[in-house]
């Protein structure tokens, strides 16, 4: 029991303790974020792509609408709630879950 109790220590030092909490998960939010940009582009894309069976305004209402609805609801469904679980994740001390505890010291 005293050793669920002791302090992470990580592999790259003490001084890497402090900044991981905050790395990680900046990380992911800059990766995803430019991941999903470019899924909103290809969406944007194939709506201004079919502007002669949809006309031209119409297909550039829906490139614009398509392309933000993508991006916002990947970044408030999927990066937010990642990027939180994770920054949650390292910066507990106090696991209980063996697994969690062997893989957070080589983060």
């Amino acid at each position: 029991m005293e050793d669920l109790n002791s302090h992470q220590k990580s592999v790259f030092g003490s001084w890497w303790e402090a900044i991981r909490k905050w790395f990680y998960p900046a990380w992911l939010i800059y990766e995803t974020s430019l991941r999903f940009y470019e899924y909103a582009f290809g969406v944007s894309n194939y709506f201004i792509n079919q502007h002669e069976r949809i006309g031209e305004l119409f297909a550039q209402i829906l490139a614009i609408t398509s392309g933000v609805a993508t991006f916002l609801i990947c970044t408030f469904y999927l990066t937010l709630p990642a990027s939180i679980t994770l920054f949650k994740f390292f910066k507990e001390d106090k696991l209980t879950n063996p697994f969690l505890r062997k893989i957070k010291k080589y983060f």
